[in-house]
């Protein structure tokens, strides 16, 4: 088949976040966070709720579990988990979102959890079930378009300390998000000022110079502008804190 052109044009910038006794707003201000720098370091969001990624290409499906190269684990109940295409994977920013497809027979909902390197500009590559839903198995490749979506989450986001973090080298992962994360930060005073930490390819944030013992104040910031932050979480390697809130939904 013949490849759709990618639609619209995505301008992106990012900011970074937070969780523990939650905070929200929206669009805040980050002026008084440092930048983070180094390879796949995000320093952009993506633009408003108004302004939603979107694109066209073509859809194909792969034998997926819910894990990746988003780091996130497998979710065996829950498979409709697609991976994007290395050029809207954007370093792994893609991670988390909910992206709305629609293909010849119907539309699903997938969870991005994975990059697809192979994969032009535009395409999704669903796991087999979500596939199912807008083509016929059989077809194996079919046009597609998507948009990303809120992700209708109530329960709380969560950190997850990867493996091998302690006070001098710390990398935390978010999960269960309403929207794609673009910026992660902390904070050395308390709250005051606010400290990008570097986003890695594979999903974590990461500062090498670690976050000290703990307990720490992180600030999260969605694609969208929306931040919220946590104070007092405990550090402990290899688990997930549970922040105090959940990023709102661009319908909120």
């Amino acid at each position: 088949m013949h490849r759709w052109a990618l639609l619209g044009v995505i301008c992106f910038a990012c900011m970074s976040c937070v969780g523990g006794e939650a905070t929200t707003e929206s669009g805040s201000d980050s002026s008084d966070s440092s930048d983070s720098s180094g390879p796949g370091s995000s320093t952009g969001m993506l633009g408003t709720c108004e302004m939603r990624p979107q694109g066209a290409g073509e859809g194909t499906f792969y034998g997926a579990d819910g894990s990746g190269n988003c780091s996130f684990p497998p979710s065996p109940d829950n498979l409709m988990v697609a991976a994007m295409n290395e050029a809207d994977y954007l370093g792994s920013q893609a991670c988390g979102a909910c992206v709305a497809v629609d293909g010849p027979l119907g539309s699903v909902t997938v969870r991005i959890v994975d990059r697809c390197p192979g994969c032009a500009p535009g395409d999704i590559d669903l796991s087999e079930s979500a596939f199912a839903m807008i083509a016929d198995p059989v077809d194996g490749r079919v046009p597609i378009t998507w948009q990303y979506t809120d992700c209708g989450l109530a329960t709380p986001l969560r950190y997850h300390f990867k493996e091998g973090s302690n006070e001098y080298w710390t990398a935390i992962s978010l999960r269960n998000h309403n929207q794609p994360i673009a910026a992660l930060a902390y904070s050395p005073d308390g709250g005051q000022t606010f400290v990008d930490m570097t986003r890695e390819n594979y999903n974590y944030f990461v500062e090498p110079a670690g976050l000290g013992p703990g307990p720490y104040t992180l600030r999260v910031t969605d694609i969208y502008g929306h931040q919220q932050v946590d104070t007092d979480l405990v550090f402990t390697p290899d688990t997930e804190v549970e922040g105090a809130g959940q990023l709102p939904g661009c319908s909120d």
